[in-house]
This record gives structure tokens, C-alpha cells and sequence, in this order.
């Protein structure tokens, strides 16, 4: 499965929710996350996607364990079924 269809899904699941999932580029900061998960009431998060069986590589690790110093949450997702325990984590019904 492309990293690209699990992407699809998660900007698809967040905005049902009332969120936003925006690409999240920074640059001069090589190895940000993925995308910025922006929450109705002002929460945020980052995520990192990768395609199946596929892992962060150390700077990604590195930039994840930053802004994690900071107090924000970073998730990484490998596929549809990570897409579906990160929304049941961040979206409780």
C-alpha cells in the first residue's frame, strides 16, 4: 500500500470529524512531520506517515522527539488500520 492512500485517509477521517489535516512543511527544518492535525477548541498534533512496514528515519526521530519536548503529541502511521486507532485516540466518541 503508498504512503499517498494512507495520507488520503486520515485528511478524509479528521475533516468528517470537523478538524483539518494540512501538509506541514518547514522549511530549513529538514525532517518535520508529515502533516499538522489541527482540533475544533485549539489542539494539535503532528503526523508522520509511512508506508507499511516502513520506519522514521533518525532525523525524523529526532524532530518528533522535539516537538514532543514541547508538549505536543506526534504519531506515526504505517496504515489504514493505524488511521482508524489514531482516530479512536484523538476523536473518543
Amino acid at each position: 500500500m503508498l504512503e499517498s492512500r494512507i495520507e488520503g485517509r486520515l485528511k478524509t477521517e479528521v475533516e468528517k470529524r470537523g478538524g483539518k489535516a494540512r501538509k506541514f512543511i518547514s522549511p530549513g527544518w529538514a525532517g518535520a512531520p508529515d502533516r499538522i492535525i489541527l482540533f475544533p477548541g485549539g489542539r494539535v498534533v503532528f503526523v508522520e506517515l509511512k508506508a507499511p512496514q516502513h520506519i522514521m528515519k533518525p532525523l525524523q526521530k529526532k524532530r518528533a522527539a522535539e516537538l514532543r519536548g514541547l508538549g505536543f503529541k506526534v504519531y506515526c502511521i504505517d496504515s489504514l488500520e493505524g488511521v482508524k486507532q489514531f482516530i479512536a485516540e484523538v476523536f473518543p466518541e
